[in-house]
């Protein structure tokens, strides 16, 4: 089997390339326009097997993506390549526009073209399928969980963006005949993540002994999902997951964000103590950001029921593994970090007050 993977060198996409290579020994195709988030270092471990294959391409391109269709053959599509980052999406829109709807639908095309000019075995075996965020469904109270039939209801342009190109994936799969299935997902976080998302953020601060920033109050309620087990999960749904359904895919862990950043300080207390103090001193909360959903918390019953998955770690057993990572790779956040501009607090950047 052969699969094309779109953003194949982010967080989320280098986690499925290393798993569906060395543990499934899938011949996997990453095309990634290698934007500031992407990171071909992810891909290491398996930049030098025979089954994986690199393309530096942007998925807005036509041209090219019907080259590479045309090149490589694949047997599927996974395509997670996106602008993901909420804060930058209020700071400037319309990059998350041109990249996650227009660059869908790109791809969309060409893998309409593509799919049309299959036949037998092949055709009936290839999918699209399209990864999606549990933000397209907005916000949730106190009790209740997003199902796969909870409606859409997106209130940042980040989620919006991702919610428009859901239903262009449905559309071209009602429409065309496109083979499809899409996944929403819950919180991401574990080993490689971009450190401008919360839980990096906290880790780096932390260990550079400044501020760690926390939203308001800190009681916005997420589920925090492993990437490796999040990488498990869509590589089952592009297997075994019925065409034309979604699966939401969350880990079982509800966390509030304050909760969570302590969590990571008493972690980080324990594997490298500070000289003066705990980590949870460095607690400091600034302005809300506009638009800040409250809750986010994912029913994975369907996934659990249908295709027999479930998370594997707690999200004590998780975060553990995640401090330890950062606290043993420091020479790749440290490439990170020499770009400059990395981890400093956008949308709304200039009313950061502290308590």
């Amino acid at each position: 089997m052969k699969i094309l993977v779109t953003g194949g060198a982010g967080f989320i996409g280098s986690a499925v390339v290393r798993r569906a290579v060395e543990s499934h020994g899938i011949s996997v195709v990453n095309v990634d326009c290698l934007t500031y988030a992407a990171n071909l270092a992810n891909l290491d471990d398996v930049s030098g097997s025979d089954l994986y294959a690199f393309e530096r391409a942007d998925i807005r391109d036509a041209a090219e993506m019907a080259r590479i269709f045309l090149v490589h053959q694949p047997d599927a599509v996974m395509h997670l390549a996106a602008e993901s980052h909420v804060d930058r999406s209020i700071d400037g829109p319309g990059e998350f526009i041109s990249t996650n709807i227009e660059g869908t639908y790109v791809l969309l095309q060409a893998a309409r073209a593509y799919f049309e000019t299959l036949s037998g075995a092949r055709r009936d075996g290839f999918r699209f399928h399209h990864v999606s965020t549990d933000e397209v469904y907005g916000s949730l109270g106190a009790v209740g969980k997003f199902t796969e039939e909870t409606s859409y209801k997106p209130n940042s342009p980040y989620s919006a963006s991702k919610a428009a190109s859901d239903m262009l994936v449905r559309a071209w799969g009602e429409t065309y005949r496109l083979p499809i299935v899409v996944s929403n997902c819950s919180n991401n976080y574990g080993p490689f993540q971009f450190p401008e998302k919360l839980i990096p953020v906290v880790i780096l601060n932390a260990l550079a002994e400044r501020p760690i920033p926390i939203y308001g109050a800190g009681t916005n309620v997420r589920d925090w999902l492993f990437v490796d087990d999040h990488a498990d999960a869509l590589l089952t749904i592009l297997t075994a997951g019925k065409l034309g359904e979604t699966y939401n895919v969350g880990g079982n862990n509800e966390v509030s964000n304050i909760d969570l950043v302590r969590t990571l300080c008493v972690i980080l207390d324990e594997q490298r103590p500070r000289s003066d103090g705990k980590y949870a001193d460095l607690i400091t909360h600034v302005t809300d950001r506009p638009g800040h959903d409250f809750r986010y918390a994912i029913d994975a019953s369907k996934i659990e029921r249908e295709l027999n998955w479930g998370p594997s770690v707690t999200v004590e057993e998780g975060l553990a593994q995640t401090v330890r990572w950062y606290l043993d790779n420091e020479a790749w956040w440290r490439a990170i970090q020499s770009r400059g501009q990395v981890g400093e607090r956008l949308g709304l950047r200039d009313k950061m007050i502290a308590e």
